[in-house]
């Protein structure tokens, strides 16, 4: 393992010095962590096989599982298909730069490790002045999935990078909460429909003013499927503990049962504070935004707290909280 350095950086004005210093690990091949609006991300040159490789290592991701590639615009991702369409095009222009990743054939330049062996290619340009800084100073895309082990919770504090991963990556940049708090969400433009692969938070309704006829398809692939984009396991963004999904109406009952089975037991609810005797309560908000944007940081804190057991009261079968409810699925899996 290596040791890895963390650096303070300004999230709204990033010093060109400190970016500097993480374009010159990444150019000799290093990797380095940094904050995107969605989770903080674990970078590496794309077009660097052997960087590809290491983020693989530093993860224990299997090689089947495709890398989000990073530019700053359409220009950028051009280069990296083999095919940009005008559907690609159009929602590149309305949601770019933000959380929307569109997957598209992989052009020839892309190692195919990146895409998990695939002809694919999901690529984003994000929108935080961390990311941006960095994509321009180093003049090239970068390989970035979540900061995190496989499987484990995604980060949305530094610390929660150097908890997972501390010691096997070089620089952690740290310009505080990331502040959607949930991945992108995930289009393939292939085909003569688009289809979302990963609901996130990019919502559904706001891809469906620019592209009407977008379909939302089964998310889940099996270990031995190809898949075109992150987040397609059954189990994911899963905390130590084990997570219950509870009806809304049952969620308190259930933590209580869990209590007295002996267990530690932690409580997420929504709207008004609530205590509950030996019961680690936290609560989030009724807006969907909100409560995304604050859900793994809960359950990176509840984790901390030594809680055995995690009960999530379902939150409400809408599309808004497509996403979320997604993570807790795949969470509680």
């Amino acid at each position: 393992m290596t040791t890895t350095r963390t650096l303070q950086v300004n999230p709204l004005s990033p010093e060109p010095s400190v970016i500097a210093q993480a374009v010159e690990i990444l150019k000799r091949g290093g990797l380095v962590a940094f904050p995107t609006e969605t989770v903080y991300g674990l970078g590496g040159r794309a077009l660097d096989e052997a960087a590809i490789e290491r983020i693989f290592q530093a993860k224990g991701r299997p090689a089947r599982h495709p890398i989000i590639a990073h530019v700053e615009g359409e220009e950028g991702a051009r280069g990296l298909s083999a095919e940009w369409t005008e559907r690609a095009s159009r929602l590149a222009r309305a949601f770019w730069p933000g959380p929307l990743t569109l997957v598209v054939p992989r052009g020839h330049a892309l190692p195919s490790s990146i895409s998990g062996g695939t002809d694919s290619i999901a690529i984003r340009a994000p929108a935080h002045p961390v990311a941006r800084a960095l994509l321009a100073m180093l003049g090239e895309p970068l390989a970035a999935p979540s900061a995190n082990r496989y499987q484990s919770l995604s980060p949305t504090l530094a610390e929660h990078v150097l908890k997972s991963l501390g010691g096997r990556f070089d620089l952690l940049l740290d310009a505080g909460p990331c502040a959607a708090g949930i991945e992108s969400t995930v289009v393939d433009v292939r085909g003569d429909r688009s289809r979302i692969l990963r609901p996130g938070a990019l919502d559904l309704l706001q891809i469906r003013a620019v592209d009407a006829s977008i379909e939302l398809t089964s998310s889940t692939a099996a270990e031995d499927e190809e898949r075109p984009s992150p987040g397609m396991d059954a189990r994911h963004y899963a905390p130590r503990a084990r997570l219950i999904v509870a009806p809304d109406a049952e969620a308190v009952d259930v933590a209580r049962k869990h209590l007295e089975g002996g267990a530690r037991v932690g409580l997420v609810i929504r709207g008004a504070e609530t205590a509950i005797s030996g019961v680690t309560v936290r609560t989030l908000s009724f807006d969907p935004k909100k409560y995304a944007s604050a859900l793994f940081a809960t359950l990176h804190a509840l984790d901390d707290h030594g809680c055995d057991v995690i009960v999530v009261a379902d939150p409400p079968a809408e599309e808004r909280w497509l996403a979320v409810r997604d993570r807790l699925a795949r969470a509680g899996s």
